[in-house]
């Protein structure tokens, strides 16, 4: 049985499952006490898009997404996220047979994996796997859907319209949910950051792929538009969740990330 290990536990996000659990924990009481729309938290996603830094820094914005996944019905859930790591052709799928993660493994669909594998030529380049944007989504996923299979998609120099064909066929199942990672704007000041986020996020509110390429810098900008475009074919509405930046758990203004979450209803 074929293993796809931890790469980034310790780092990115705790290795201890007690201390993720004590972190979601106290972002879910955070929602409790404070989210001004408390509808938002009825929501069923088809789809959502998190952020993928280090828990400390985005793990609050990607939890009010993963927290909705309770509401649904989801049997397997499919994490696509962009290549950091080595150059990638394409889309690779995972062909491992579990994913670990401090909570557990997750067993992989492998029958939805071949499906997808031979409708649309996908390759398994194992080394495109060690990758942390998929990978920090793993916990939630165990977290809160513990009994759900999960596919995993790294792209690199992908065309988001091809992309884009997977996630409808994906969506043709009401028991699948699409996970999308990405960041957003990195190493700017704070004004130039909100500046350029804002364009993502108005991007996604209005499904608006000209606008998603007139000065988004998200690294998963690829995932995003390939998204945009399922939810338009699909006709799901985008809900955003939320928006902040490193600068919120770190204080620095002057080189930050900017984090968002949001959910297709």
């Amino acid at each position: 049985m074929s293993i796809r290990k931890s790469a980034v536990a310790g780092q990115f996000y705790p290795a201890d499952p007690k201390e993720i659990s004590s972190m979601f924990e106290h972002y879910n009481q955070i929602l409790d006490t404070h989210l001004l729309d408390k509808t938002i938290l009825e929501k069923k996603p088809r789809a959502i898009i998190v952020p993928h830094a280090g828990y400390v820094y985005s793990a609050f914005t990607a939890n009010i997404a993963f927290r909705l996944l309770q509401n649904t019905d989801a049997k397997r859930i499919v994490v696509i996220g962009p290549s950091h790591r080595v150059y990638l052709r394409g889309t690779s799928i995972s062909d491992f047979d579990e994913y670990e993660t401090p909570f557990g493994m997750i067993h992989i669909d492998k029958n939805l994996v071949h499906e997808l594998r031979e409708k649309f030529e996908l390759d398994f380049a194992p080394d495109a796997h060690h990758e942390h944007s998929t990978e920090v989504q793993m916990p939630f996923v165990k977290k809160y859907d513990k009994e759900a299979l999960a596919v995993e998609l790294v792209y690199g120099d992908e065309n988001p319209a091809k992309l884009a064909k997977v996630i409808e066929y994906l969506l043709d199942d009401p028991q699948t949910v699409i996970v999308i990672s990405t960041d957003l704007s990195h190493y700017y000041d704070i004004n130039k950051a909100n500046k350029l986020d804002h364009i993502c996020l108005e991007a996604v509110e209005n499904l608006d792929i000209d606008m998603l390429n007139q000065g988004c810098e998200a690294c998963g900008k690829i995932g995003i538009e390939a998204m945009l475009i399922a939810a338009k074919a699909k006709l799901l509405k985008p809900v955003l969740l939320d928006y902040r930046t490193s600068a919120d758990a770190s204080k620095d203004k002057s080189q930050v990330v900017g984090y968002m979450s949001a959910a297709f209803i």
